[in-house]
């Protein structure tokens, strides 16, 4: 009889052993759990993790550099079943979703200050926006979602809207998100790192295939407010190698570093946040011995990233970026010991930028997972981006521009960046040549960042420099020995400048059209 009569109440209580949209969201470490979701989405192994630093999209700065993938988006031999093209584009709508989620339940509770509130929105709406991003920039037309849905047969919506979309989102959270100052570090989402990314983004939509040229100036305006932002005080690192030592080393920079990738630990201890980068884009080496830092050393330079250099003829140059980024040494043994590479093995030098000997703070290092993060914008990338918008805008070269292009050269070459270094700073040019000189500078500063693709797809120019690259292996007489480059570069073809729509997808979504060529 007590059970019956409490039958009522009984049906009537609310769970309290699991979480639904409606019972969550009740206070500020709730807020913050779910927005960590979203920021763990990057980290993920499909995407920042691991996946992504080996799609091609370091394009003519590097290649895959093993000889048993015989297909795949690693040596631009993608069809749209390709596991990896799949992974890309579902791991970002899973963060999309995510964000949505957050989005829409946020205000489930009241018990929740509203500048928690903004701030968590804004981070959460420049997330996002970032998400798309990646897919708009890589597979052109996409389905945009802003509400948690089940439906499925959403339609693409074009690029340009997708775009408009984009920056409207990462405007608005550019007024709710915190200075980085306040914040301390580079792995949470600042005013400075929005700003930096809607120069970016702009230069995307003002590039090819949208051509907004109207945009040129939007990006200019963006990377300027970071420039000029005294109380953010971003400055260059005067130490080129260090600011990869300081990701390998869990060491924070705010000054040089805006955005990272963060990761922590090695998977043999209590921490599950590790990624693998430098385990598979480091310097080759399985020795076995636990100091070192063990890397499958599978992205390599190519001759074409190495002629950008000053003395490509030399084993030192006096641009001190080419041996950090490209490196210019073997291991092997163990203990583990470097042997100096010759002048002749350029397509045997590995990725030299993400380093896990000695630098790495969680010991062994010769595990399959890493610290080290991953940096997604740097200062030297907002200066030369703001050089590559002046000179759009101002139909050549400024005073400005040179000053911003030529603070990233004299940093390279170990100058402090506000004094002039004759024979280094660049001067004189019109505005193709200067252009045309800041595209090799963006690969001598940011090569291995995954970068180049999409910046070579934007200025129109991305089979010009494929084919380039290609050239320079079969014209050096190469082609018997180098056939796992030669394959990444011969299957470059003009399709490849965006991905094919997933057929799992498709089979999904009946609304969603293949891309051209595809």
């Amino acid at each position: 009889m007590a059970l019956l009569n409490s039958c009522n109440s009984f049906l009537d209580t609310k769970p309290e052993d699991y979480f639904t949209t409606v019972n969550y969201y009740q206070n500020e470490g709730q807020l913050e759990a779910a927005l960590n979701a979203v920021y763990s989405a990057l980290g993920d192994y499909r995407l920042y993790g691991r996946q992504m630093i080996r799609m091609g999209l370091d394009a003519d700065d590097a290649f895959y550099n093993v000889t048993n993938t015989q297909h795949g988006v690693r040596i631009y031999d993608v069809v749209a079943t390709d596991d990896w093209i799949g992974d890309f584009w579902s791991t970002c709508y899973m963060g999309i979703n995510r964000a949505n989620t957050l989005l829409a339940n946020m205000d489930n509770s009241s018990n929740i200050g509203l500048e928690a509130k903004n701030r968590v929105r804004g981070e959460a709406l420049f997330l996002r926006s970032y998400f798309y991003f990646l897919l708009v920039s890589n597979f052109g037309p996409i389905p945009y979602i802003t509400e948690p849905t089940a439906e499925v047969n959403i339609p693409q919506t074009p690029p340009k809207e997708v775009y408009q979309n984009i920056i409207a989102d990462m405007e608005v959270a550019e007024s709710l998100v915190l200075p980085i100052r306040e914040i301390g570090h580079g792995g949470r989402v600042s005013k400075s790192a929005v700003r930096g990314v809607l120069a970016r983004v702009n230069l995307y939509m003002a590039g090819n295939p949208v051509k907004d040229e109207t945009r040129y100036s939007e990006a200019r305006k963006w990377a300027k407010m970071v420039i000029d932002d005294t109380d953010a005080a971003h400055a260059l690192n005067p130490d080129f190698s260090q600011i990869f030592i300081n990701y390998a080393s869990d060491e924070y920079d705010v000054a040089e570093s805006i955005w990272e990738i963060e990761f922590w630990g090695n998977h043999q201890d209590s921490y599950r946040e590790g990624g693998q980068i430098g385990v598979y884009n480091g310097i080759r080496y399985v020795g076995g011995d636990p100091n070192y830092g063990r890397s499958e050393g599978q992205i390599n330079a190519t001759g074409a990233l190495w002629e950008k250099y000053e003395a490509p003829g030399q084993l030192t140059s006096p641009d001190l970026r080419r041996d950090w980024t490209i490196a210019p040494f073997s291991v092997s043994g163990n203990p583990a010991v470097e042997t100096p590479r010759s002048i002749e093995q350029i397509y045997q030098r590995n990725n030299g930028k993400f380093r896990r000997r000695n630098y790495e703070v969680v010991l062994p290092r010769d595990g399959q997972y890493s610290p080290i993060n991953f940096p997604v914008l740097r200062f030297s990338d907002v200066l030369l981006m703001f050089a590559e918008a002046d000179n759009y805008v101002n139909k050549g070269p400024s005073v400005d521009a040179y000053l911003a292009v030529n603070r990233v050269r004299r940093r390279g070459y170990g100058f402090p960046d506000d004094i002039q270094a004759p024979g280094v700073d660049l001067a004189g040019l019109d505005q193709a040549d200067f252009l045309e000189e800041l595209q090799d500078e963006r690969s001598r500063e940011l090569a291995f960042e995954i970068l180049r693709k999409g910046d070579l797809v934007r200025w129109g120019i991305f089979m010009k420099k494929m084919t380039a690259a290609r050239d320079h292996i079969e014209q050096a007489g190469l082609t018997s020995s180098y056939e796992h480059a030669l394959r990444y570069f011969r299957n470059a073809s003009a399709r490849d400048v965006i991905w094919p729509i997933p057929a799992y997808e498709r089979g999904m979504n009946p609304e969603l059209k293949q891309n051209i060529g595809w």
